[in-house]
């Protein structure tokens, strides 16, 4: 490699970053540009920790030969060995503070990591290690370095010119790589916080405080049914992963079909069905709950087989026009949604404990339910809620037909 490949793959790397590349397409373009330039790599990976609620961090594959796995794959805690990991590469610099190691791979050659052996089994000859490393006030999290790794099958190794190049390059690719990552832990962020649709909205501009698109959606809010009850008789150490269960059975439900989850408060989901007609919306929506009871179920009957506490969801539906954006102050937002037909699904699902019910449909939401799913609801009676200016008929699902 001489000066002018060194330049043009400097500036590949500069435009692919400029343009948002994934991590993969970042990675595998520039060893194509590499070995145009006669480096002759053969396998190559990139790592990085990142923020994200399950995984620790994320791999980047690379072989000449295309013959790769999986070209991206996550890791969590437990999915590799602790043995595995003191005895790699990664874990030695990172204790000995070093930022480069490399080893040949001839007969003869130590083989005192046990990544090496694969290299070996693969007929690679040579092989060289890099640590970049981030200035502390600009980790996030564990997302402290990029570590990546390179080999060779060629008969002589790397040359002395194609390690001083790669030492020049591979910091360039490791800063386009921190910024795609750091892309997608601002996309992971919104999204488990702020709810997907609401996290994207943010992500594309929608941050401005004070505004709001007037939306009519399918509001969904459910809670737990004798919470406090159940929290009272558990130990404290056993409420969190309680929570977490039921939310995790709630949210994936409401996700599967199209719903947008807004806030969690509590015991409480609140989440909305939009994008489309309201008897698409309000069909998506009993879908969602259909899909919630099953896995409450499931999980109803995990817990007990623990002789661990269950519990019950109650849902409240209803379907309204609401203003949903930004609201707050100019240092603290919430985006979510207002108006009376929020006020209005809270006081319909506290209606179901009274009514011993798990869940109340409001009369707009059975009125833009289409069939056959209308012919399932049945009038629970009619209504005075709390700070609602109009009574109204309350609708359930068959009893015949909702079990949890």
């Amino acid at each position: 490699m001489n000066e002018g490949d060194i330049s043009r793959i400097s500036q590949a790397i500069i435009a692919r970053g400029i343009a948002g590349q994934s991590e993969v397409a970042l990675l595998h373009g520039f060893c194509a540009d590499c070995n145009e330039a006669g480096l002759g790599l053969a396998i190559a990976t990139a790592v990085i920790d990142t923020l994200h609620p399950i995984h620790e961090g994320r791999a980047f594959h690379w072989r000449a030969d295309g013959a790769v796995e999986r070209e991206m794959s996550e890791y969590s805690p437990g999915s590799y060995s602790e043995e595995n990991w003191r005895r790699s590469i990664f874990f030695h610099l990172l204790e000995t503070g070093g930022d480069e190691l490399r080893r040949r791979l001839g007969p003869d050659d130590p083989r005192d990591f046990f990544y090496l052996d694969q290299l070996d089994q693969q007929k690679q000859t040579d092989y060289v290690a890099f640590l970049q490393r981030f200035d502390r006030e600009a980790a996030i999290g564990e997302m402290d370095c990029i570590y990546t790794q390179w080999s060779t099958a060629k008969p002589e190794g790397f040359s002395d010119a194609e390690l001083i190049a790669l030492r020049r390059l591979v910091p360039l690719l490791a800063l386009a790589l921190k910024c795609a990552s750091l892309a997608r832990v601002a996309e992971t962020i919104a999204e488990v916080y702020l709810g997907r649709d609401a996290g994207q909205r943010v992500l594309q501009g929608r941050i401005v405080r004070g505004v709001a698109d007037r939306i009519n959606a399918v509001l969904w809010y459910s809670d737990l049914r004798d919470f406090t009850t159940i929290t009272d008789s558990s130990p404290p150490d056993e409420v969190i992963p309680l929570l977490n269960d039921y939310a995790d059975a709630v949210i994936s439900a409401i996700h599967d079909k199209g719903g947008s989850v807004l806030k969690l408060i509590g015991d409480g989901v609140l989440a909305i069905f939009g994008g489309a007609g309201p008897e698409e919306t309000c069909r998506r929506a009993l879908l969602a709950e259909m899909k919630m009871r099953k896995r409450i179920a499931e999980l109803n009957e995990k817990r007990k087989s623990e002789g661990r506490a269950v519990a019950g969801v109650n849902l409240g539906l209803h379907i309204g026009d609401v203003f949903y954006g930004n609201i707050g102050s100019a240092t603290r937002l919430d985006f979510t949604v207002i108006g009376p037909a929020v006020n209005e699904v809270s006081r319909i699902v506290a209606l179901c404990r009274s009514v011993e019910r798990n869940i109340l449909l409001s009369s707009d939401f059975a009125a833009a339910t289409p069939e056959p799913e209308r012919s399932r609801l049945v009038s629970v009676g009619r209504f005075a809620l709390r700070g609602v200016s109009r009574a109204q008929d309350l609708y359930t699902i068959d009893p015949e037909l909702v079990r949890d």
